[in-house]
């Protein structure tokens, strides 16, 4: 299999492995990223979301646009504002791979209360542009189904244009 998208490339790139679907069709799985050597299991897509956002928060990288709402006092906050020291090589980072699919995350912007970046579907060494959380949850979670049904995808669809 040719690896020539499989790249980080930013200080807040994620591998994202999902391992199988919940009874609710919810993915389960985990993340890595590069600081930490601990795997971040998660049971929906929710709980990546705020995984990966706490990460960018503290790396202040991608750093956002608007001002985050929150009912945490700025003093309870302050954890996530901590120096990060990578202690994990891209190549460890890159070796995770999950039942279903295995994803490598890269958020270039947090703009407009939302993400936007590129996003490598590992198995089929395929990168698409996302524009909003939304559209990158979407490319998931075709990539999965596809996997689960062993069907064509949006991933294969050439960009017009």
């Amino acid at each position: 299999m040719e690896k020539s998208q499989w790249y980080l490339g930013v200080p807040n790139g994620v591998v994202l492995c999902v391992d199988n679907l919940s009874e609710n069709r919810e993915i389960v799985g985990r993340l890595y990223h590069a600081y930490s050597r601990e795997m971040l299991p998660f049971s929906n897509i929710d709980e990546v979301l705020f995984c990966m956002e706490q990460l960018y928060d503290g790396l202040k990288f991608p750093y956002p646009t608007t001002n985050t709402r929150s009912f945490f006092t700025k003093s309870s906050r302050n954890y996530l504002r901590q120096e990060r020291i990578k202690i994990m090589k891209d190549e460890e980072l890159l070796s995770q791979h999950g039942d279903l699919g295995s994803f490598i995350i890269r958020v270039q912007h947090r703009q407009n209360s939302s993400w936007q970046g590129r996003i490598t579907w590992m198995e089929q060494d395929k990168t698409l542009y996302f524009r909003s959380i939304w559209e990158m949850i979407k490319l998931i979670a075709s990539a999965v189904e596809t996997t689960e049904a062993k069907q064509e995808t949006s991933w294969f669809e050439e960009k017009k244009g």
